[in-house]
């Protein structure tokens, strides 16, 4: 992030129309970036890959859409990540557009603030997540790895404020996907019981020209409607999910 407020403070110093057009430049820079940062900023990762696998507990679940299933990420990840997004407009991207800049240095050095405190909500909810789930490994791995290519030896990070992004964001990734297996794995474990069963009556039955996988079907589909199953993942989804607070 950094790097890049330093490429935007470059071009708004070096020409004079940019001056008037970097509030744009500024905004549309973040939208273009929209799609990689909702999956490596925010919770769709851990939402659709849980979404996912309850979608393979009912047997590949050609009945649910594909369409469906991403919106209900998409959806669930807007309204996970709202108070982030505002805190990080507010603090970022609202206080450059009201203030008023006499020359091109401060123009340059609004873009710079903008972008860093734009930031800081977001790194503060991906640290939260990593912190909650106990998944500090991930950081260490990184850092351990990045440290082998450095030429000069620095101090390690004491906080998560003082972590690289290009440490923080892979840590995060890789924390919200052991999230995920391991909630998943809890909804999955019912349907593997039910198709065990299954497959085990059928065997003993001598039916053999039943399909274990159809037979089975109808009685997830019972399980998930008596327990409100839908209702059961999104609420695990969201307990799991450490709230922000600004």
């Amino acid at each position: 992030m950094p790097d890049a407020a330093r490429l935007v403070s470059d071009f708004v110093a070096t020409s004079p129309e940019a001056a008037s057009t970097a509030k744009w430049l500024l905004l549309g820079g973040v939208l273009s970036l929209a799609p990689a940062l909702a999956v490596m900023t925010t919770s769709f990762v851990r939402i659709a890959v849980v979404l996912g696998i309850v979608k393979q507990g009912f047997g590949g679940g050609q009945f649910l859409p594909p369409q469906a299933m991403m919106a209900l990420s998409l959806f669930l990840t807007v309204g996970v990540m709202a108070p982030v997004w505002r805190a990080s407009y507010d603090a970022g991207y609202a206080p450059y557009a009201a203030g008023q800049y006499a020359s091109a240095h401060e123009q340059q050095a609004a873009v710079t603030l903008a972008f860093e405190n734009g930031a800081a909500p977001i790194r503060k909810f991906m640290s939260l997540q990593i912190e909650a789930a106990g998944n500090t490994a991930a950081v260490d791995l990184i850092l351990k790895y990045q440290s082998q290519w450095k030429t000069s030896p620095a101090a390690e990070p004491r906080y998560y404020e003082d972590l690289p992004l290009s440490v923080l964001l892979p840590a995060y990734v890789l924390s919200e996907l052991k999230v995920a297996f391991a909630i998943g794995f809890q909804l999955l474990l019912p349907f593997v019981v039910i198709d065990i069963v299954v497959a085990s009556l059928i065997n003993s039955l001598g039916v053999v020209s039943l399909s274990a996988a159809w037979a089975a079907f109808p009685l997830k589909l019972l399980l998930f409607v008596l327990i409100d199953g839908w209702l059961l993942t999104v609420e695990t989804l969201l307990e799991s999910i450490r709230p922000f607070t600004s």
